[in-house]
């Protein structure tokens, strides 16, 4: 719907409410089917390196990376003898712990990854929308530009309620507690303190977010073109959407060993330490190739996850559309009658 017709929704066709409850069910799709990958990988690691107690890990739930503590020298799991692969390690997991071990340690971190996502996804479409109408002929660098602020106003909004999250499951404190700690550690760093951490995750993401998006709307055309189909299916979105998440997820040198370390010198004391200084100890200790540790497990993650999700969200906003659609052709035909 290029033009706005008589009591229809303002953008493409759909109400920003529309859009938040499409992402927010792709959210929760995404989670449900890919915190089983995860899981089961953190349990593959750990059988070979386990985890201590007070220890930190990072937890995916294809929305968010969290840091999570262990807090029983096992992690949230149970110990299930040794996996000899990743479908040994499936099947162990559901014999002996139950099908809803798959999904341990997911509702607590639902609770930023959910909102995060319904920001992001809704701030994007609204940003791209708009800048589309004022950039003109350069119209197709907006996905760039809209992915790349959006990104940084959802990670702006979430990081201290994830400091927050995280502190209380670390340090076992009351909210009363962690009230008083808040308190001081503004009066002596200032409020810039409650964001201890976002530094290192937009440098990791906002270049992500921003290639992501214009490599998911290229793609989206093109293949509309090749399929010669103005509506793009879900197949069209399922596989721009991986596409784009592969292509994208390059290995910046802020990536996710920064930004853990980055946590876990915060969480550990009030020792202050800055993405450059961590990122010097990182080439002293592990050469220039520690800082790009973790790339090809991040992308084996972020394909999937970021298919599922844009083809949910896209599904569930085709669904508004036409949904929006034939609740105004009735009024459109007594307005002419």
């Amino acid at each position: 719907m290029n033009g706005q017709t008589p009591g229809s929704p303002a953008l493409n066709g759909i109400t920003p409410v529309q859009q938040m409850i499409s992402s927010c069910s792709g959210a929760l799709l995404t989670s449900l089917l890919v915190t089983p990958l995860d899981v089961v990988k953190t349990r593959l690691q750990a059988q070979n390196n386990p985890l201590g107690k007070g220890k930190y890990f990072v937890y995916c739930n294809g929305l968010m990376d969290h840091i999570c503590v262990c807090e029983n020298g096992r992690g949230w799991y149970k110990a299930a003898g040794q996996f000899k692969g990743t479908f040994d390690a499936f099947y162990k997991i559901v014999c002996c712990e139950g099908i809803t071990a798959l999904w341990s340690g997911l509702p607590p971190t639902l609770v930023m990854a959910v909102p995060a996502t319904v920001i992001y996804f809704t701030c994007y479409d609204q940003l791209c929308a708009a800048l589309r109408a004022r950039m003109g002929e350069r119209s197709q660098e907006a996905p760039l530009l809209a992915g790349a602020i959006a990104r940084v106003g959802s990670a702006t909004v979430i990081s201290p309620l994830e400091l927050i999250r995280t502190k209380l499951q670390s340090q076992k404190q009351s909210y009363g507690e962690l009230t008083s700690l808040i308190r001081s550690a503004v009066q002596a760093e200032g409020w810039w303190s409650l964001w201890r951490g976002l530094g290192p995750t937009l440098l990791r993401d906002v270049p992500f977010s921003a290639m992501y998006w214009y490599n998911y709307e290229r793609g989206k055309n093109w293949l509309c073109q090749w399929y010669n189909t103005r509506e793009p299916t879900f197949t069209i979105t399922f596989i721009s959407g991986a596409g784009s998440g592969s292509v994208s997820t390059s290995p910046p040198p802020s990536g996710s060993t920064i930004w853990m370390q980055n946590w876990m010198t915060y969480l550990s004391g009030p020792v202050s330490s800055s993405t450059f200084s961590i990122m010097k100890k990182i080439v002293a200790h592990d050469g220039f190739r520690g800082l790009f540790a973790g790339f090809f497990p991040r992308l084996i993650k972020v394909a999937p996850a970021c298919a599922i999700m844009i083809s949910s969200y896209e599904f569930g906003k085709a669904f508004f559309r036409k949904h929006n659609q034939e609740r105004i052709l009735p009024q459109l035909h007594s307005t002419n009658t």
